[in-house]
């Protein structure tokens, strides 16, 4: 209306559906990039009637309107959130429908098999047989091994999506923060000769073929009264307990001279790497010796370095990538599961085919088969969302940010 305030000159944009994002009509309003202008062009909308949407309302429409299966909704939040290259690699695939498709297929199989086993109950009495015991025996351990290729997958493609947390830790003035500068290329952590230079825990990010990792710097552990640093030996301890991978760090000389090996406050059941420091100073004969009589004592592989040359860095990157990316991998390779409510279908309907195949071999009856076969089917119907629940869905789309 004339007698009312311009709030700016933009572009409206008609969608109309199916063919929007959320297969609705939907209206686009292009305003210029003021915060203010966006404020007041929202709540004009809402005095006007609209409401504000939830998070994820728009994903989650255009999955109720079957415009996206569940596995492709979620891989749109992957997109956002996708912290490499590979990450991004493996959401736009999932985005295209590829982990779907895949899965979806596996799902028609058990149903096509299901729906052979009751075709035979039907029509027991005339003794005729829609599949035999061995067809269904193969069929079900050819989706087994399928299922068993996507789950093997799920520990690297989860780390290469979410990254890794790694701990530093150790004795003071054994390196941790040297060696944090030297993984990173940067003076983020002070170095000194004077122990306990480090008070609080140290965080830098990278990536290492695709592999992100933060690499976490803490105080070096050790008894003392100064208040300061018992806290941040506390960090410490609490930094080590929500790591992925511990990082002990050894001053050679030290360990040389030393008649015991001290290993403070290594925790049980953990995974972990031991690292040789300072070798530089030490001659390589020393070095081996050293270094084997370590790994006897610790039962584990010792890894030599020196933050001063860069002597072993190379090899401690690609022992630290080890622990979480298994064999050569590649992104293009196959479907890759990144997401564990993924992971935990899969592993139920894993369950139930490996029943199946075990009441089959017991002869159990065909009624008791169907059960199982369906059991795993919907286990995987889950994963793309042909079966799933309202509580599923908003745990799913909670995550999302309004807007998406």
């Amino acid at each position: 209306m004339s007698h009312e305030r311009i709030i700016d000159e933009g572009l409206v944009v008609y969608m109309k559906g199916p063919h929007s994002f959320t297969a609705e009509d939907v209206v686009e309003l292009h305003c210029h990039g003021s915060m203010t202008i966006l404020r007041r062009v929202c709540e004009s909308c809402v005095a006007a009637g609209a409401r504000l949407a939830q998070p994820g309302e728009f994903t989650k429409r255009a999955f109720l309107n079957g415009r996206l299966d569940l596995s492709q909704a979620e891989a749109v939040l992957d997109t956002i959130k996708a912290k490499s290259e590979f990450a991004l690699t493996v959401a736009q695939r999932q985005l295209r429908g590829e982990l779907g498709c895949y899965v979806g297929e596996l799902r028609t199989t058990i149903l096509s098999l299901q729906a052979r086993v009751e075709a035979g109950i039907d029509f027991s009495d005339e003794d005729i047989s829609f599949v035999t015991r061995a067809e269904l025996k193969a069929g079900l351990q050819n989706v087994g091994r399928q299922i068993q290729k996507m789950l093997d997958t799920a520990k690297t493609g989860r780390a290469l999506r979410d990254g890794v947390r790694v701990v530093l830790a150790g004795l003071p003035n054994v390196g941790k923060s040297s060696l944090l500068n030297s993984l990173i290329h940067d003076n983020r952590a002070i170095v000194t000769d004077i122990p306990g230079t480090t008070r609080d825990v140290i965080e830098e990010s990278v990536i290492w073929n695709g592999l992100p990792v933060t690499l976490v710097d803490t105080a070096g552990l050790r008894d003392t009264t100064d208040v300061v640093e018992r806290e941040g030996i506390k960090r410490s301890k609490d930094a080590q307990a929500q790591g992925d991978l511990i990082l002990y760090v050894l001053d050679a000389v030290e360990v040389e001279q030393a008649t015991t090996l001290e290993l403070p406050f290594r925790l049980p059941g953990r995974k972990d790497l031991f690292v040789l420091n300072k070798i530089d100073v030490l001659t390589p004969p020393t070095i081996r010796t050293l270094s084997h009589e370590l790994e006897r004592r610790i039962g584990q592989t010792i890894l030599p370095i020196s933050t001063k040359t860069g002597a072993g860095l190379d090899e401690l990157k690609a022992a630290i990538a080890s622990c979480f990316v298994t064999g050569s991998f590649e992104s293009t390779e196959g479907v890759v599961i990144t997401n564990v409510r993924h992971r935990v279908a899969l592993e139920q309907a894993f369950i139930a085919i490996t029943e199946t195949l075990s009441s089959l071999e017991r002869g159990a009856q065909a009624e008791l088969l169907s059960v199982d076969l369906q059991e795993a089917a919907d286990d995987l119907g889950e994963i793309i969302g042909s079966i799933t629940s309202d509580d599923v869905l908003e745990r799913i789309f909670s995550d999302f940010c309004i807007g998406k």
